[in-house]
């Protein structure tokens, strides 16, 4: 059994809040790249010159590279052969309390969703764990700005309505976020479970490089024709017009009921954050 220590998860978790609100993940460079070079409408191209200005500016300055730096989701996957010293949610959310406090990130969390009080330190984050093989603690942070968040959307479709019901999901999703989501988007997609799964499933999906396609030959194909689809669209950077309209498009899916078709449809921005570490 491999003992790790809390307050290592702790200043692991503090560090990583810092990382992915100041600096934007290698894959999303990479598409934020290759948007600008593709990208025919003039405005759009400016627009995409515009959003790398202030990447540049952010790692410059140590600043956020959005002013909504998010609510904590963690994906935490627990090797079977570890022990925490102490209670593992408590020290995440210590750590998110210090990289958020320490770090100088907006702090937007209201403790009851009623009441709308602040914590004033970004806790409590939303924790998804897993536990797996091995003696590794694998700590998946995504920090989700609400501005997307707002416009995703959850269906439970019939099993007839099949893969067009899907995609009708997915575009319809897209087409009333508009300039709403700040886009170029990032889409992840959950098919299957249950209600609650196909939504958690959505969000993992962000999580995965947008430069690596589904490992599955028909959710790769089914990928490939709804990031088509929706980057003929025309909303384009920003919503102001052009082919980019969506960096990616991500699915991930899980077995499901007989009488159901669970689809859920994360709507993300162009920051996507999204870090990893291991212990």
């Amino acid at each position: 059994m491999r003992e790790i220590s809390a307050a290592d998860v702790t200043a692991a978790v503090r560090d990583i809040c810092i990382e992915a609100n100041l600096a934007l993940a290698p894959d999303m460079v990479r598409a934020l790249d290759n948007a600008r070079e593709t990208e025919v409408a003039p405005l759009g191209k400016k627009i995409l010159g515009q959003l790398q200005e202030n990447l540049a500016l952010a790692k410059e300055e140590k600043i956020p590279i959005c002013q909504d730096t998010g609510m904590a989701v963690f994906f935490v996957r627990v090797g079977q052969e570890i022990h925490v010293d102490g209670p593992l949610t408590e020290a995440i959310n210590e750590g998110v309390r210090l990289g958020y406090t320490e770090g100088y990130l907006r702090k937007s969390v209201v403790g009851d969703p009623l009441k709308r009080i602040n914590t004033k330190d970004n806790t409590p984050a939303i924790i998804h764990y897993d536990v797996v093989p091995g003696e590794e603690l694998s700590i998946t942070l995504a920090p989700k700005g609400f501005g997307s968040e707002n416009m995703s959307r959850q269906f439970m479709l019939k099993p007839a309505d099949g893969v067009e019901g899907v995609r009708n999901a997915v575009l319809k999703t897209v087409s009333e976020a508009g300039p709403n989501a700040c886009p170029p988007f990032v889409v992840g997609v959950g098919i299957g479970g249950d209600f609650e799964l196909s939504a958690i499933l959505a969000k993992k999906a962000l999580t995965r490089p947008v430069d690596r396609p589904s490992e599955l030959p028909h959710i790769r194909q089914l990928e490939e024709e709804l990031l088509d689809a929706i980057n003929r669209m025309g909303i384009g950077p920003a919503g102001l017009g052009g082919r980019n309209t969506a960096l990616a498009v991500n699915i991930e899916t899980y077995a499901t009921h007989i009488a159901g078709l669970p689809v859920a449809v994360n709507m993300c921005c162009h920051v996507n954050r999204h870090v990893v570490v291991t212990l």
